[in-house]
């Protein structure tokens, strides 16, 4: 039986695990939780984490250092129910060997949902075709009406969201163009995608979806020269971070009419209440929505639970992130 300890904070426990979750869990072992409505901060956590073999976090609570650490020696497994394990997990981790399990592929599957309702709406010009019609017009903007089909979709980054995000688009007869330089040909080629340097999909893309990390080398890869090279009407799709787009070379090219823009993620967030993001008719701006909100929160739950469910097995977690490869992970 493994000793269990849920970091998070009660509020947070509550809007992502479901009771049968936390059944689930109770069959493997003994089950501690985080009574807190907030945190918890660091004294907190030692109090909770000891005698812990596995440890589920999220978002809010703090960095397991050494000073965290030492008061759990039987830490064997840290389940990280959000997205990014970057702030959760220190160099003392992966020198005591505990394994570390990410649900970023449950909140990738909502990001990747909300790109592909991104992707249709846009190109069916609904946004503008609704405020017109609001405002007593009819047929208005209707010649600028395409279909998902026959169109040229560029996806740049084939991590989790990306990858899903493919996956829907494989439903509906389009070309994809993939720029990753972490994805090989054949890799591209079992997606069903085409392998190709940035250049080329934002010169040949109908619509550009953004799902690359935010790592240095991905800052304002989005940018003036970059933007530029889109096609004219396309869109351009931001699920992903903020610091991937230049905001103001983005502005500019807006600007000009050419481009329409969905953006979910900002850099900072909120953006201030004068930008121009707000205010421009080509842009729809909506306050990051699109990983798991509400009810899609319960998919995070329920992926932390196969993952413990799969590690006292022995089998494969299909979330596991290894220290050698966290340096390209978002």
């Amino acid at each position: 039986m493994k000793n269990i300890v849920f970091l998070l904070n009660a509020k947070l426990r509550n809007n992502i695990f479901k009771q049968e979750d936390i059944d689930a869990l109770s069959r493997i072992g003994s089950i501690v939780f985080n009574t807190d409505e907030e945190g918890p901060d660091a004294d907190r956590a030692k109090e909770f984490i000891r005698d812990a073999n596995i440890a589920i976090t999220s978002w809010g609570c703090p960095r397991l250092d050494r000073d965290i650490l030492q008061h759990a020696p039987d830490l064997e497994l840290i389940v990280h129910a959000a997205g990014t394990v970057k702030g959760i997990v220190s160099d003392e981790v992966w020198r005591r060997k505990i394994r570390v399990s990410s649900c970023a592929y449950p909140l990738g599957i909502g990001v990747a949902e909300t790109a592909l309702e991104f992707t249709i709406t846009a190109l069916k010009n609904m946004w503008n075709l609704a405020r017109n019609t609001r405002e007593g017009k009819w047929a208005e903007g209707r010649d600028k009406v395409r279909e998902v089909y026959g169109v040229t979709i560029g996806v740049i980054g084939a991590g989790r969201a990306g990858r899903h995000y493919i996956k829907l688009m494989k439903n509906f007869d389009v070309d994809i163009l993939l720029y990753d330089p972490t994805v090989d040909e054949q890799q591209a080629q079992e997606m069903g995608v085409k392998k190709v340097e940035l250049e080329e999909l934002l010169t040949k893309s109908d619509v550009v979806s953004i799902h690359a990390p935010s790592i240095p080398e991905t800052y304002h890869m989005i940018n003036k020269e970059t933007l530029a090279l889109m096609k004219d009407n396309a869109i351009l799709i931001n699920t992903a971070r903020g610091s991937l787009i230049d905001e103001g070379a983005l502005v500019e090219e807006l600007k000009k009419g050419r481009l329409f823009a969905c953006i979910d993620v900002t850099d900072p967030e909120p953006p201030a209440e004068d930008h121009p993001f707000r205010s421009l008719p080509n842009v729809i701006l909506t306050p990051h929505i699109a990983g798991a909100v509400n009810n899609g929160l319960y998919r995070i739950g329920k992926y932390a639970v196969k993952e413990i469910q799969a590690y006292v097995k022995g089998e494969k977690m299909d979330g596991e992130v290894f220290e050698n490869k966290l340096s390209i992970l978002a």
